[in-house]
């Protein structure tokens, strides 16, 4: 039975950070207040996080190559071969390509590349399309749509 005097919100949706540690043995988590007896932990000024005590810490001994760029796309791409799977005249889009298991994880996006031969009219919607895959395709009579 649902009523106002048994509501509460759905499981793990709560979880408070408001814990006031150190406030007297009654709370349960009074005198040491969760940190123990002595040692550098339990002192105000502890170290950071990867310090390791004045030796030159693991993420500054490692080598570090190159330029990492954080908008990178991850762009899967397929051959043309792979879209012979579907009938003359289908239209292939990405949902259409993981029904059909050619794509697994689609990532950020799907490319059509020319190698391999098609025989069939597609209307294919992809995010990107190679020349070479866009001009085999056209010149079966098929559409290539980006998406």
């Amino acid at each position: 039975m649902m009523d106002l005097s048994n509501l509460r919100p759905a499981e793990g949706s709560v979880k408070s950070d408001n814990f006031r540690r150190g406030r007297g043995h009654g709370s349960g988590n009074g005198k040491t207040a969760g940190k123990g007896h002595k040692g550098q932990k339990a002192r105000s000024g502890a170290p950071r996080l990867g310090f390791e005590g004045g030796q030159m810490p693991l993420y500054r001994r490692i080598p570090k190559r190159g330029f990492k760029n954080r908008n990178r796309l991850e762009i899967v791409a397929i051959n043309i071969s792979a879209l012979e799977k579907f009938d003359n005249g289908a239209d292939v889009t990405v949902d259409t390509l993981i029904e059909s298991g050619i794509v697994k994880n689609p990532k950020d996006g799907v490319k059509i590349l020319g190698n391999g031969e098609l025989t069939k009219k597609l209307n294919v919607k992809a995010n990107a399309f190679s020349a070479s895959a866009k001009e085999k395709i056209e010149a079966l009579g098929g559409t290539c749509e980006v998406i």
